[in-house]
């Protein structure tokens, strides 16, 4: 795979700040966001302007340069504080996605190694930022040559759901950098992609991202999802996660958990690819794992037009949680973890 791939990105850090592809106006428009302080990047994550775990860290890096610019008039022991006060206001803009957490506290970490050194404060932070953006990146291909080497050469067909591509990473992609993988080396003929409600993020971003690299998709509800794995139509289902916890518990977008079922069922393989910053051995289980629960106008609404009668109600958690047992595999870019429990998360981890 060419290491220079970069068809597609989310996250730019130019001279004069970080600018985001606004993935709420996608596929319609192609509208970059300029972003000068750590709250707007706060609100940028929270909105949906960028999602996708891995993106949710390498953007709140970002803002933290962006703190440390906005206050470098400030002395420099203010600064600091007023960056750590921040890194906090960043930490509280999604609570799913350990990522945002992991990158959070390597930006803490190069703060407090800086010291009194606050000539060099900007580039220290900036460095890291941007060591964490090309971290991610370089780990997106190496989970692609791991899954992609799972797949039988006559895998045909594969499902996926959400997005979990170039534009929820640095680049390329966790389950979407597989599947691009595994097409390029003529594994795979067709993708099936979830519209996921109730942001449509299958049907505005995954297929977008295929049809631009001109990889064949095919939409479709999650309700036809039964329907297409009893026809022997999908060899694989293939996801990433928000946060994978220490027995293999993976958390993922709401309606996850319902293709592991269906997969289990009609004996379809099942794999989650995610980096080792996904991977969280501090939280035990997923019953552990806070689970984002977001604006009901989402679910009452189809395009910011609503399509529910009033006075019903709604519950729209974002995310849910698919117990170790249904997961065949788990992809990193440190390699493969069959059948995952904590026993072998942990031997994983140590690697």
């Amino acid at each position: 795979m060419n290491p220079l791939y970069d068809s597609i990105r989310a996250i730019f850090w130019r001279e004069d700040g970080l600018y985001l592809l606004d993935q709420r106006k996608l596929p319609q428009q192609k509208i970059e966001i300029h972003l000068l302080s750590a709250s707007a990047v706060a609100d940028a994550i929270r909105d949906m302007v960028v999602r996708g775990a891995p993106a949710i860290g390498i953007t709140a890096a970002y803002g933290v340069v962006t703190s440390a610019i906005e206050h470098q008039s400030l002395p420099f022991s203010s600064r600091k504080q007023q960056i750590i006060q921040d890194i906090l206001l960043l930490s509280e803009s999604r609570p799913t996605a350990v990522n945002l957490f992991w990158a959070l506290d390597k930006m803490k970490a190069c703060l407090e190694s800086s010291g009194a050194d606050q000539h060099n404060l900007l580039s220290l932070l900036l460095n890291q930022a941007r060591q964490i953006h090309e971290d991610d990146l370089k780990a997106n291909y190496r989970m692609a040559e791991y899954g992609a080497a799972l797949l039988q050469s006559d895998a045909a067909a594969v499902l996926t759901h959400c997005n979990a591509g170039a534009l929820a990473t640095g680049g390329y992609g966790t389950a979407l950098g597989v599947i691009r993988r595994a097409y390029s080396d003529g594994k795979i003929q067709q993708v099936f992609a979830d519209e996921t409600r109730p942001w449509m993020q299958g049907a505005r971003l995954t297929a977008w991202e295929f049809v631009e690299e001109q990889i064949p998709v095919t939409l479709l509800c999650e309700g036809a999802a039964a329907s297409l794995m009893a026809q022997g139509s999908v060899s694989w289902v293939i996801v990433g996660s928000d946060r994978i916890a220490a027995n293999g518990d993976v958390a993922n977008k709401i309606g996850t958990y319902a293709l592991a079922i269906l997969a289990r069922h009609h004996g379809v393989k099942f794999m989650v690819a995610a980096p080792t910053s996904t991977i969280d051995m501090q939280t035990a289980s997923g019953k552990d794992i806070p689970i984002e629960q977001r604006e009901l106008a989402e679910v009452f609404n189809c395009g910011h037009q609503r399509v529910a009668t009033e006075g019903a109600m709604a519950w729209n958690p974002a995310f849910d949680v698919t117990p170790a047992e249904l997961v065949d595999a788990i992809v990193t870019e440190k390699g493969v973890i069959e059948k995952p429990d904590f026993d072998k998360m942990t031997a994983h981890m140590a690697l």
